[in-house]
C-alpha cells in the first residue's frame, strides 16, 4: 500500500466519520429537546414502529443505522423496528445510483419500493416473535429511559449541558468508535484490492447474490458503494444488488456491540439479516434473471 493510497483511506474515514458525527449530534440536539414527547410518541406508536423504521431508513447517511441502534439499545424501539430500519438503509448508495447516469438509474424506484416494503414485513414478523421477550424486558424497566444516558443525567441539570453537551460528548463517543472501524476497515481493503473484490463478486453470476450478501455484512459504507458500483456498471443484477443492499447496514450492527441487550440480539439481527437479503435476492434473480 503506497503512502498516497493509505493517506486517502485516512481522509476517507475521517470523512465519513465526521459527516456520521454531524447527523448524530443534530438528531441528539433535536431529540433532546423533544425526549419526553419523543419517547411518548414512539411508545403510543410502536405497533407501527416498523413502517416508520423502513422510511426512516431510506435516508441517505450512515447515521441513520446507527442512531437506530442507539435507539434500540434505550429501549425507545422495538427490535423488529431495529431489523426494518437496518433492512432499508444503504448508506449513500442511492445518491450514487442517482448520479451515476446509468441506463439502469430507473431501477432506484422498485429498490426503494422493495426494501422498504421487505424492511415493514420482517420487522413486523421478527416483533411477533420477540413480542413475549420485550414486554419482559419493559417490565424489568418500567420507567422509559430519557435519551441521555443514564450515568450523564441529573434532574437539575443545565440546558445547556443536557441539550448541547451531552450530544456533543455523545455524537463525540459515537465518531471516536466510528472513525476506528472505518480506518481499520478501509486500510483492510486497500491492502486486499478493491479490484480483488470486484473479482471476487463477478467470480460466478450464479453466486452473486451470496456474494453480494458477504460483502453487504462488512460494517463501511465502501461495501455499498462498491455493490453500486458493479450494478451501474452491469456487472452484477439487480437480485444481486438488492441482496448486498437489504444486509448492509452501515455501521449500526457494530454499535450494539457497545451495550449488553445489544450484543445479546446481535447474532439473530445478523442472521436474520442476511437470511432475508439471500432469499430476497435469489428470488429476484429467478424473476428478472441473473
Amino acid at each position: 500500500m503506497t503512502p498516497e493510497l493509505a493517506l486517502e483511506i485516512f481522509l476517507d474515514a475521517l470523512k465519513d466519520s465526521a459527516l456520521v458525527f454531524a447527523f448524530v449530534f443534530l438528531m441528539h440536539i433535536l431529540l433532546s429537546l423533544f425526549d419526553t414527547k419523543f419517547a411518548s410518541f414512539l411508545t403510543r406508536r410502536k405497533r407501527s414502529g416498523p413502517v416508520f423504521g423502513s422510511l426512516f431508513g431510506l435516508i441517505p447517511q450512515c447515521g441513520t443505522s446507527v442512531l437506530g441502534a442507539d435507539l434500540y439499545i434505550k429501549r425507545y424501539i422495538t427490535i423488529g423496528t431495529l431489523i426494518a430500519i437496518f433492512l432499508s438503509c444503504s448508506d449513500e448508495a442511492f445518491i450514487a445510483i442517482l448520479t451515476s447516469g446509468s441506463s439502469r438509474t430507473w431501477m432506484i424506484l422498485p429498490l426503494i419500493g422493495l426494501k422498504i416494503g421487505i424492511g415493514i414485513a420482517f420487522g413486523y414478523l421478527v416483533d411477533l416473535i420477540f413480542r413475549h421477550q420485550e414486554l419482559e424486558e419493559i417490565k424489568e424497566d418500567e420507567h422509559i429511559e430519557e435519551l441521555d444516558c443514564p450515568e450523564h443525567h441529573h434532574h437539575h441539570e443545565s440546558k445547556v449541558h443536557k441539550h448541547l453537551l451531552h450530544p456533543l460528548f455523545h455524537a463525540l463517543e459515537i465518531f471516536g468508535y466510528v472513525f476506528a472501524i472505518n480506518l481499520a476497515l478501509g486500510y483492510l481493503i486497500g491492502f486486499i484490492g478493491e479490484d480483488n473484490f470486484m473479482a471476487f463478486l463477478q467470480s460466478n453470476k450464479y453466486l452473486t447474490p451470496l456474494y453480494a450478501s458477504i460483502i453487504g455484512l462488512i460494517p463501511n459504507c465502501a461495501s455499498s458503494l462498491l455493490i453500486t458500483e458493479l450494478f451501474v456498471e452491469n456487472a452484477i443484477s439487480f437480485g444481486a444488488l438488492l441482496a448486498g443492499l437489504l444486509v448492509n447496514s452501515g455501521l449500526g450492527m457494530m454499535m450494539l456491540l457497545k451495550n449488553r441487550r445489544g450484543i445479546k440480539n446481535l447474532f439473530f439481527i445478523i442472521l436474520i439479516c442476511f437470511t432475508v437479503a439471500l432469499i430476497s435476492g435469489y428470488i429476484t434473480c429467478l424473476i428478472v434473471g441473473f
